[in-house]
């Protein structure tokens, strides 16, 4: 069974929401042997707030981290910040967890809080969601907007932080503005490419090249809707032949894994993006069937 690392888990929302309902040990009960039985040994669970919350940015990020670290007690993981706590998290036999930040808004202007995520455990961070927001636009966002001047300043914190700088959510203008930014690699932990799906999150030619030069690495997502731009398209199949473009591209050691499974979030989650009952592509549905992937890779 091949080891992986999955770049991008939405779990701290599905544990947010089981915890605020009274529920606990929801790593345990709900995820981790689902984690092992595919391969997975680490991931990165980011701090996410999904809809509906993103109305309320700054209470939705405090729930997750509250419930974050309550859930960190009684979790069977080790949360790692470095490469040597990974080490000594596989020598235990642990699952090792690193904490992201997947979009600041719930920082406004103030990027000197990313010293505070920092703190929290984050070695990881994105600048926004979808959404614009007062360091720059999402993929959703206004397509002629990039980095404000605050937001600037915020990559280079991210950095200066060493914290890993990921690019999955911006829309081109800001992608490029971080580009022409960046003082180290840049990653796009869950993104596909938009020459064989033409998604909005996807990335293209250019971008690709730009992350393969600064010796970054792009996570490929199994979200089916960055997979296929027709239903008969989204299936693990189809998901090969983005790890096979990007690795023709850039090569192969710049491709990783940043699956982006959410089936377990709740409804009202759930339909703002989608109204497909198993969100990823056919044939790897979940985290338990992430060995499908290297199974088809062998078989090319």
């Amino acid at each position: 069974m091949i080891r992986v690392f999955d770049g991008h888990s939405d779990i701290l929302s599905d544990v947010t929401g089981k915890r605020l309902s009274g529920q606990s040990d929801v790593i345990n009960r709900h995820h981790l042997k689902r984690l092992k039985s595919g391969g997975t040994e680490g991931a990165i669970f980011v701090i996410w707030v999904d809809p509906p919350y993103d109305n309320a940015p700054v209470k939705r990020t405090e729930d997750i981290m509250s419930c974050a670290l309550d859930e960190f007690k009684e979790a069977d993981i080790r949360v790692v910040s470095c490469f040597d706590d990974i080490e000594g998290a596989l020598n235990e036999g642990k699952f090792y967890v690193i904490p992201g930040i997947e979009g600041l808004s719930a920082i406004g202007a103030d990027y000197e809080q990313i010293d505070r995520y920092y703190e929290f455990g984050c070695r990881h961070a994105m600048l926004t969601w979808n959404e614009e927001n007062a360091l720059a636009a999402g993929a959703l966002g206004n397509p002629e907007r990039g980095l404000t001047e605050d937001g600037k300043k915020a990559v280079k914190k991210i950095y200066d932080r060493g914290m890993i700088m990921d690019v999955s959510h911006l829309n081109e203008k800001s992608f490029w503005d971080v580009a022409g930014s960046a003082s180290g690699m840049i990653t796009a932990s869950h993104s596909n490419a938009k020459a064989l799906c033409n998604a909005k999150r996807n990335l293209t030619d250019n971008q690709i090249r730009e992350i393969g030069r600064s010796d970054g690495i792009i996570g490929i997502n199994s979200y089916a809707e960055f997979v296929g731009e027709i239903p008969e398209e989204r299936t693990a199949d189809r998901l090969i032949e983005h790890v096979l473009y990007i690795a023709d591209l850039i090569g192969i050691e710049h491709v990783g894994c940043g699956f982006d499974f959410f089936e377990f979030l709740n409804e009202e989650s759930m339909k703002s993006m989608t109204e497909a009952k198993t969100p990823a592509v056919r044939g790897m549905e979940d985290s338990s069937k992430v060995q499908v992937m290297f199974e088809k890779l062998r078989e090319k």
